[in-house]
């Protein structure tokens, strides 16, 4: 066995469709949506009237007693990791050769301005002696390292909506540099406040649409108008190939490869060849030809340029037919955790043969010359698969994936 090859042996997420990836998932192939109007008392201040909430309290799930300590990044970051690492089967390995990588956008900012409010109203006093570890970055990889005894290095990789999928590419580093056998990798963002919805609205990168909640997500179609903010967190368990054969761990799909680029040209636009240089990256990395790509989970938010940036890129490396899917249709944009959760759906459709179709779908746009799966999931078999993450500040990232059968 090819011992750079990567094995993905359990998988969690909390998305606006499920509290738990087998939920995520099923709610993905019926075509659902988790997309709400925004019904908190605070949204007649905010310019944008939907958004893409979780179904359910992390914090009931974590314990009210741990949830205090807690900022929701890192609620739902550790929640994630509990499902995935028990999915995987708990893995008896040495705590030095564990590795925790989780990505976020923001991290802690709930945390941030919520005390913020507590020191102008109340003073310096009435601040949390837990605001610091809440609020940081670094918050949600250290509550997982620390649950899970995790001693081989516990990283943080910030770069805004590539976040969680540059955590996954660090992932496969950390073992074919033989740092680890273990890596526990993905993103998490919670960030649904009116603070930060009004100020991607101000940047004109949300839909200003309410009228239909559940249709204002459509990604590549003609009608998109901007993309819908939600919160969540996706999680991988990444193992060694031989390490995983040796304790006998069920293997739900291959890490073959990844590619990370920055476009260094704008700090917000999306960029083709900076783009297009992360998915060559990452075929090269993989050791596969761009046929040999089955579907993309592709980024693809529902803005005006970026989708079609997207569409352009993915032709110039894989031609213009290849299968593309795009979960934000269905669970608007996790931010930090947009790729995690991506990576997640990519080897659920390699695992069982099954690709969700792209709600809202109603006309594609012309500029965008791909295979879109409209209508309803399509099945088949497939042995490889493309995932894209993109951030402002022109972070790209693509994750290659392939079936059990794969490594």
């Amino acid at each position: 066995m090819n011992d750079t090859a990567v094995a993905v042996t359990g998988l969690g997420a909390l998305t606006p469709l499920g509290m738990d990836a087998g939920t995520t998932w099923e709610g993905l192939l019926a075509g659902a949506s988790g997309v709400r109007r925004i019904e908190e008392d605070w949204a007649d201040d905010v310019p944008v009237g939907v958004a893409a909430p979780l179904p359910g309290d992390p914090a009931e799930l974590i314990g009210r007693v741990q949830a205090r300590k807690l900022d929701r990044c890192e609620q739902v970051a550790l929640l994630a990791a509990r499902e995935a690492w028990q999915h995987a089967g708990a893995p008896d390995v040495d705590g030095t050769r564990l590795a925790v990588v989780i990505g976020t956008g923001t991290g802690g900012v709930l945390t941030t301005l919520g005390q913020d409010d507590t020191f102008e109203r109340s003073g310096a006093r009435r601040l949390s002696p837990y605001a610091v570890p809440m609020l940081m970055p670094n918050g949600p990889a250290a509550w997982v390292s620390m649950e899970l005894g995790a001693k081989a290095g516990a990283h943080t990789p910030v770069s805004a909506c590539a976040s969680g999928a540059e955590a996954i590419a660090m992932g496969l580093d950390l073992i074919r540099a033989g740092r680890a056998d273990v890596v526990v990798a993905g993103g998490a963002e919670a960030c649904l406040h009116p603070f930060t919805l009004s100020a991607f609205a101000q940047m004109k990168a949300l839909s200003p649409r309410e009228e239909d909640p559940e249709a204002v997500s459509r990604p590549f179609d003609a009608d998109r108008s901007g993309f819908v903010m939600g919160e969540g967190a996706g999680i991988v368990i990444l193992e060694r190939a031989s390490f995983a054969a040796e304790r006998g761990a069920r293997v739900h799909g291959w890490l073959a490869g990844a590619g990370v680029s920055s476009s260094a040209a704008h700090i917000t636009a999306s960029d083709v060849d900076g783009q297009a240089q992360a998915m060559r990256a990452a075929l090269a990395s993989a050791g596969v030809a761009p046929g040999d790509i089955g579907f993309v989970q592709a980024h693809a938010t529902s803005t005006p340029s970026g989708d079609v940036v997207e569409a352009e890129a993915l032709a110039s490396v894989l031609g213009p037919q290849v299968t593309v899917t795009a979960a934000k249709s269905q669970i608007g944009h996790l931010c930090g955790a947009s790729g995690a959760v991506a990576a997640v759906a990519a080897v659920l459709g390699l695992r069982d043969g099954a690709v969700p179709a792209i709600r809202n779908l109603d006309t594609p746009d012309p500029a965008v010359t791909l295979d879109l799966v409209k209508g309803g999931p399509r099945e088949g078999r497939w042995d490889t698969a493309l995932s894209n993450a993109f951030g402002f500040g022109g972070h790209n990232v693509s994750l290659v994936f392939r079936g059990s059968a794969g490594g």
